[in-house]
C-alpha cells in the first residue's frame, strides 16, 4: 500500500471513529449510547499503543459501530504501527466450525501475518509473540458471559504468554450481552481446568472481558502481565445487548443471536449428555432433544414454574452434529421476562426433567458435564435423584466466596 493511499484511508478511519464517537443514541433505554473501548481507544488517538509494534486478539466481532473490523481500520492509520493479527478458535475471520481454527496465513484484504492461538498457551503462545515482532498484544473479542465460552481463556493464555515473552497487554472492553448483574452458577474446581474453564470462576459470570482480565491478573496469574484496560462509556451493569446500540456479530458460528447468549449459560450444558443442544438449527441452545422424547418433558419442565421462561414441546432435525438429519422431539425455550430469568437454575431444571422424563437420558461417556459445570458435583447429584433446588443450593457457598472476590474487579455500576 503506497503511503499516500494510506494516508488517505488513515484519514478515512479517524473520520469514522470520530463519527462512531458522536453518533446519536440507539439504545432503547435513551440514555446515551455505549462506547466500545476499541472506540475510546481511537477518540485518544491510540495514544496507549503510541510508537509500540502492536498485534491484536480479534475476531468478526472487532467491529466498529458502523461494522468495520478494527484491524482495517487500525491497519489504514499511520498512528498505528500494526503488525501482526492473533486468531482464535473458530479463526480470526470466523471461518471455521467449533473446535477448529484458520492456522497461519497472510490476511488477504491488509497483508498482515495472521498466526493461531487456538490450543496454544504457555511458552509455544508466547514464541508465537515473540516470533510475531510486537510489543503490545491488543485483546478485542466480544464474550458471551459464561465460562466455558472459550474466548475468556484465549484472554487468560495470551495474557500469562505475553507475561513470559515480556509484551505489554490492552484489552479493549465490550459488553457482557446478558448483563454484569450477577455471577451465577457452579464455580470451577482447579481439579477440572480445561480450556472450557482454566481457573475458579461461577458459571455465568457476570463480567466484562476488562473486569476479567483484572480478576485473572491479580487472582491467578503466577506472573502477572503489564496490562492496560480501555473501558467503555455508557454502559451499565444491567444493560442487555440490545440496550447498548451496537451491532451483534455472532461471535462463534453457534452463537447467532444475543438472545442465544441468553440461554447459552445454562443450556450448554446439554453438550455434556446424550441430548442434541441445537446445534444444526436455527436456534442453537434454545431447541433441545433426542429421538423417543414426546411432550411429557415440555410439560414437566413446565412444572418448575421457572421465573422469566416457557418450554414449548418442539420437533427438529438438526442439519449437523448430533442427529444430523434425523427428526427429534424435546423443547424449545422461550424467554418472556429476561429481568428475572436464571439461565443456570433453568439449565438444571432442565436436565433434572429430562433425566426424569425421557429413559434414554445419558451423560456422555468422557464426563464432559464435569469440565463444563467445573466438578463432579452437579452430575453426581442428579443421578442421586436430587432436584432441581438441591442441586443448585450445594454450589451456594463457593457462589458467595466467588461473588465477593469478583466484587473487587469490577469497573462498571
Amino acid at each position: 500500500m503506497s503511503l499516500s493511499r494510506r494516508g488517505l484511508l488513515a484519514a478515512g478511519g479517524a473520520v469514522g471513529a470520530l463519527a462512531a464517537a458522536t453518533a446519536p443514541a440507539a439504545a432503547r433505554t435513551g440514555r446515551s449510547r455505549v462506547r466500545t473501548g476499541f472506540e475510546r481507544l481511537a477518540a485518544d488517538g491510540y495514544r496507549p499503543v503510541s510508537g509500540e509494534r502492536v498485534g491484536v486478539v480479534t475476531n468478526p466481532t472487532g467491529i466498529t459501530r458502523d461494522a468495520r473490523h478494527i484491524v482495517d481500520v487500525m491497519h489504514a492509520d499511520e498512528r498505528v504501527n500494526l503488525v501482526a493479527v492473533f486468531g482464535p478458535e473458530h479463526g480470526f475471520r470466523g471461518t471455521a466450525q467449533a473446535g477448529g481454527s484458520e492456522g497461519r496465513y497472510d490476511d488477504p484484504a491488509t497483508g498482515l501475518p495472521v498466526y493461531d492461538t487456538y490450543l496454544k498457551s504457555g511458552q509455544p503462545l508466547a514464541d508465537v509473540f515473540t516470533a510475531s515482532g510486537v510489543e503490545t498484544v491488543v485483546f478485542d473479542i466480544q464474550d458471551a458471559g459464561a465460562r466455558f465460552y472459550t474466548y475468556i481463556w484465549t484472554l487468560y493464555d495470551c495474557m500469562a504468554a505475553a507475561a513470559l515473552a515480556g509484551k505489554r497487554f490492552v484489552v479493549l472492553d465490550r459488553p457482557n450481552p446478558v448483563t454484569g448483574r450477577a455471577a451465577l452458577g457452579p464455580v470451577l474446581d482447579r481439579a477440572f481446568a480445561t480450556f472450557v474453564g482454566r481457573e475458579p470462576i461461577a458459571q455465568a459470570h457476570g463480567m466484562t472481558v476488562a473486569e476479567l482480565a483484572g480478576l485473572f491478573n491479580g487472582e491467578f496469574l503466577s506472573t502477572p502481565v503489564e496490562l492496560e484496560t480501555v473501558r467503555m462509556s455508557g454502559w451499565r451493569r444491567d444493560d442487555f445487548f440490545d440496550a447498548t446500540g451496537l451491532p451483534w456479530v455472532p461471535p462463534s458460528p453457534n452463537m447467532p443471536t444475543a438472545d442465544t447468549a441468553l440461554v447459552y449459560s445454562g443450556t450448554c450444558l446439554f453438550e455434556g449428555t446424550n441430548l442434541s443442544e441445537g446445534r444444526g438449527t436455527t436456534r442453537p441452545f434454545e431447541l433441545l432433544g433426542a429421538e423417543g422424547i414426546d411432550r411429557a418433558w415440555a410439560e414437566a419442565a413446565n412444572a418448575l414454574e421457572l421465573p422469566g421462561v416457557r418450554f414449548r414441546e418442539a420437533y427438529f432435525a438438526p442439519t449437523f452434529s448430533k442427529f444430523q438429519g434425523r427428526t427429534v422431539g424435546g423443547v424449545q425455550l422461550h424467554v418472556h421476562d429476561r429481568d428475572v430469568y436464571d439461565p443456570v437454575r433453568t439449565g438444571i431444571g432442565l436436565l433434572v426433567t429430562a433425566k426424569r422424563s425421557w429413559g434414554g437420558f445419558a451423560w456422555r461417556s468422557d464426563n464432559w458435564i464435569d469440565k463444563l459445570t467445573g466438578s463432579t458435583r452437579v452430575r453426581a447429584l442428579i443421578d442421586a435423584g436430587a432436584d432441581m433446588d438441591e442441586v443448585v443450593g450445594a454450589w451456594q457457598q463457593d457462589l458467595s466466596a466467588f461473588r465477593a472476590v469478583r466484587r473487587g474487579y469490577l469497573l462498571y455500576r
